[in-house]
């Protein structure tokens, strides 16, 4: 039976973690781990159960990017073939970016190219400090067009321009300083730091989490723009009102803890 390239595991708080997993490819991705990866991550967007996601890979590696064996066969497609090819990575990066769950990547040994993606796209970033990150489409003619929008809003334009046309690799500590990652810990601090994050999520309001993470989403090109001032208003009404919002003010008011927390 051939080895399942994604792993699902849920916890007793419903956690739910997904493993790449192809360590004897450092976790490369093909179309066959994209388009699962896709549906794995909806089927948990849609439970209402599930309460976080955390992302990671089997073995040494976060992932290393593309499955050179996927680029050779492409290497020799259609343009038609090239373009579903591609629309695979732009779904699974939109998925995960929209997800209205909380999303933690919990970051170990390499990530490159679309493993980069990935972690762009997560909502928290934990890194193990001798994690290297880095572009490397370049040195193969290519460009890294399926991530790009998610890393230029990480980093900002001025180091995606750096580091998608050097190729060059960059450490843990850099990937903090540019924004990328959220935390930078040592190896065995790396589950641990991960907990600590999931017991601060497991405090939250489920459906509050979702609508904060929708209203970034959706006011981050607005500015302070009346489209901005009106969406917030709108949402802020919206949450206040709803069931959730309701219990949150009362658990406070009353000095106990609301109805979501384990």
């Amino acid at each position: 039976m051939a080895q399942d390239c994604i792993l699902l595991s849920v916890d007793d708080r419903n956690i739910a973690t997904l493993s790449l997993n192809r360590p004897e490819l450092h976790n490369a991705i093909d179309d066959t781990l994209a388009l699962r990866l896709t549906r794995e991550l909806q089927e948990l967007g849609r439970d209402p159960s599930i309460r976080a996601i955390v992302l990671t890979g089997s073995g040494m590696n976060f992932s290393t990017g593309h499955d050179m064996q996927w680029l050779e066969r492409l290497n020799t497609a259609d343009n038609a073939t090239l373009q579903q090819q591609a629309r695979l990575l732009a779904d699974l990066m939109v998925v995960l970016d929209t997800l209205p769950k909380p999303t933690i990547a919990k970051v170990h040994g390499s990530a490159f190219g679309i493993g980069v993606g990935l972690v762009a796209c997560c909502d928290v970033a934990i890194s193990c400090t001798d994690s290297l990150f880095g572009f490397s489409e370049v040195k193969l003619g290519s460009i890294p067009s399926s991530i790009a929008p998610y890393i230029i809003r990480a980093i900002g334009a001025r180091a995606a321009r750096r580091y998608f046309i050097t190729a060059e690799r960059f450490n843990a500590g850099k990937a903090k300083r540019l924004g990328l990652v959220h935390l930078v810990v040592e190896a065995e601090e790396l589950d641990a730091s991960l907990e600590m994050t999931l017991r601060h999520l497991l405090h939250n309001g489920p459906q509050a989490m979702m609508a904060a993470k929708k209203l970034v989403n959706d006011i981050s090109q607005l500015g302070t723009s009346q489209a901005a001032l009106d969406i917030s208003i709108e949402r802020i009404t919206s949450v206040r009102t709803s069931e959730e919002g309701r219990e949150g003010i009362y658990a406070y008011l009353q000095k106990r803890a609301p109805n979501w927390m384990p």
